[in-house]
């Protein structure tokens, strides 16, 4: 069999590098945005084997799976007037690739900005406690409003993470103060129902003695027992308040003097 001729060999070459060139295999998780002749066509391609026509074709590959933003800190200041920096996240990804391309010229890069700003604007109008407190009604929040302005982009928000709040070193002192007295205010409160409901017990204890006079007698005897249990050297006799009160009311009366009128007739 006779060679091929050198000006055939050529052409049949470049033949099948084009096709080569003409196909393209796609994952999974990517889709294709082919522009023709400069018009784009109106469904994405892929995944698999598909065909591009270059020069007249142009491709541009999307991805969609979830894409990881890190939003750096901002420096915002809250209602009541206290600069504070934050840091979030925000998972998104790419449900039109169409408009993704067509209606941005970058959409990570817009969607990163978007989200500085509403970080911004949304903690802006809370106050710090509330910021503190309040992460998942701000999380919702801000997650629905950055799924709003993106969807005419093709892009759908899943989720947005306050991550960190920075304190200025001040305020986190005032903070520990402020809870350090919080915490100083419940133990005393503890402590004074404490007393109150020991108080109200020992009412109720001195008015069952009271109706059973022999209950003190035992109350006085297991009070020495354990005294005596404890081996001290010292020995208390507890007096009767009742004995006492009954010897200064005596010394009370004995003071008191009676002064008698003097008979008028005998004064000269």
């Amino acid at each position: 069999m006779n060679d091929l001729p050198i000006f055939l060999i050529t052409p049949i070459a470049i033949v099948l590098l084009y096709i080569f060139s003409v196909i393209n295999i796609l994952p999974e998780y990517e889709r294709a945005v082919i522009f023709r002749l400069g018009r784009v066509l109106l469904d994405a391609k892929g995944p698999g084997l598909i065909l591009v026509f270059r020069p007249i074709d142009r491709i541009t590959r999307v991805s969609l799976r979830t894409v990881t933003l890190d939003v750096p800190p901002q420096d915002i200041i809250t209602r009541d007037n206290v600069t504070v920096s934050v840091n979030a996240v925000v998972y998104f990804r790419v449900m039109d690739p169409n408009r993704a391309i067509l209606e941005v010229e970058n959409y990570l890069y817009a969607t990163s900005q978007l989200a500085q700003t509403t970080l911004r604007s949304v903690l802006g109008e809370v106050e710090l406690d509330d910021l503190l407190s309040e992460r998942e009604r701000l999380n919702a929040r801000l997650r629905e409003i950055l799924d709003e302005q993106t969807d005419p982009w093709g892009i759908k928000v899943s989720m947005v993470e306050i991550k960190g709040v920075d304190l200025p070193s001040e305020m986190r002192r005032a903070m520990s103060k402020q809870a350090e007295a919080e915490r100083e205010k419940r133990s005393k409160i503890i402590h004074a129902e404490g007393e109150y409901q020991a108080a109200e017990k020992l009412v109720k204890a001195a008015r069952e003695i009271a109706t059973q006079p022999i209950a003190l007698q035992l109350r006085y005897l297991q009070t020495l027992t354990e005294i005596g249990v404890e081996q001290n050297t010292t020995v208390v006799f507890p007096i009767p308040i009742d004995l006492i009160q009954a010897m200064m009311n005596q010394g009370d009366n004995q003071k008191t003097v009676t002064v008698q009128p003097r008979d008028p007739a005998g004064v000269r």
